[in-house]
């Protein structure tokens, strides 16, 4: 019987043909999915049926799946990390050439130009020096989160030629080493601003992120510093930026979450939501989501899940496979291996690894396993979900 995903919001076909029409039904009608592929659309609780087993998010984001309860059901939530990095980047590296030479303000001027080329050619000259900007040489740049678009954001902007500045306390090893060495360390994020012309961030949204520019922070920037957000609104808190831009003391703030408080500030230049609206990030992402839920479904391996461990498990041959995703509670893996021991069956193989409050165990098992040894699984107390593969 083929795995059956639901898809919602339109996923690029280059991801979709990933998953082969032999062993997976799948569409936007699909009914009791496996699995669900998402976008942007919101997902609550009650569309997800009990039969789902995976969410593969074609992006970086997951604040609209309801990963809490998806993880109290055993359901891993995938992303993407890292396929839409290069669109963000540039959308930011844009940002920074859009605040530092006016660019918006002088487009609008230029558009509303009147009168034969003479008394434009007239205007242009008397008007321009409204427009007079500052180049990026020099400037300190102050990078907030060093994941896989920021460590872009950052390289590229020392191939700028700017100073650039990076705070990240959970940076991870893959990430350091993708990192310039000339990019400096900065103590905290009130270092971070204070010592910075322009900031830009790239973190997730939750409760530490919420409002982490704020008008305190914004107080210790230089005078005519830029704020860059191509992640979350919500990160900075927009009353006090344009409080600050207001007061003379922000020169820009360039956003991708357009509000009605923030369109028509002359100051303000926010765009439509596009930092990885490129046909290649939609592909890379599609591509990329369909590859890992595959993976899981298949095998039970999880990779960038934003909720449970990463469990990689090359599989033996002539084995069961088994998966349990289980509360982070001791003599967890006693318990499982106690009911394989007490059915007669032999452990080949086996991986367990926790994060926070949930575990996984990868088992390869010598020989057939049956629903009724399933069912012993699932009675242990701890035990969210476990399947045979």
């Amino acid at each position: 019987m083929p795995f059956r995903i639901l898809t919602v919001n339109q996923i690029s076909a280059r991801g979709l043909a990933r998953l082969p029409a032999e062993r997976y039904q799948v569409g936007p009608d699909v009914a009791d999915p496996d699995a669900i592929l998402v976008r942007s659309a919101e997902l609550s609780p009650g569309q997800i049926t009990a039969g789902v087993r995976a969410i593969g998010r074609a992006g970086v984001g997951v604040n609209n799946i309801p990963v809490a309860e998806m993880s109290r059901r055993g359901v891993p939530v995938f992303n993407t990390p890292g396929a839409n990095a290069n669109a963000v980047k540039e959308l930011v590296l844009a940002g920074l050439f859009l605040a530092a030479r006016n660019i918006g303000p002088a487009w609008l001027f230029a558009r509303a130009l009147e009168g034969d080329d003479a008394a434009i050619e007239a205007a242009v000259e008397a008007g321009k020096k409204r427009f007079v900007g500052f180049e990026l040489p020099g400037r300190a740049l102050g990078v907030v989160g060093l994941g896989a678009v920021g460590v872009e954001v950052a390289n590229s902007a020392l191939s700028l030629g700017m100073q650039v500045l990076g705070y990240d306390p959970q940076l991870t090893v893959q990430r350091a080493w993708q990192l310039s060495s000339s990019v400096e360390q900065a103590l905290s994020l009130e270092d971070l601003f204070a010592r910075s012309d322009a900031i830009t961030v790239h973190v997730p949204l939750n409760d530490a992120t919420r409002a982490l520019v704020n008008g305190a922070r914004l107080a210790l920037m230089r005078p005519g510093a830029t704020i860059l957000n191509f992640a979350r609104a919500a990160i900075v808190e927009e009353q006090a930026v344009l409080a600050a831009l207001d007061a003379g003391r922000l020169h820009a703030y360039v956003c991708d979450f357009p509000k009605r408080s923030l369109k028509e500030h002359p100051r303000v230049i926010t765009l439509p939501h596009l930092g990885a609206s490129t046909g290649e990030a939609e592909e890379n992402c599609a591509i990329m989501v369909a590859e890992q839920v595959r993976d899981f479904l298949e095998n039970g391996n999880i990779r960038n899940s934003v909720n449970y461990p990463d469990t990689l498990l090359p599989r033996l041959p002539n084995t069961t496979r088994i998966g349990v995703a289980n509360r982070n509670v001791p003599n967890m893996v006693g318990q499982i291996s106690t009911c394989l021991a007490t059915h007669g069956i032999n452990i080949a193989d086996l991986l367990n690894k926790s994060r926070g409050e949930y575990a996984y165990t990868l088992i390869d098992a010598d020989g057939a396993v049956n629903e009724t040894f399933l069912a012993q699984i699932r009675a242990i107390e701890g035990v969210l979900a476990a399947r045979i593969l």
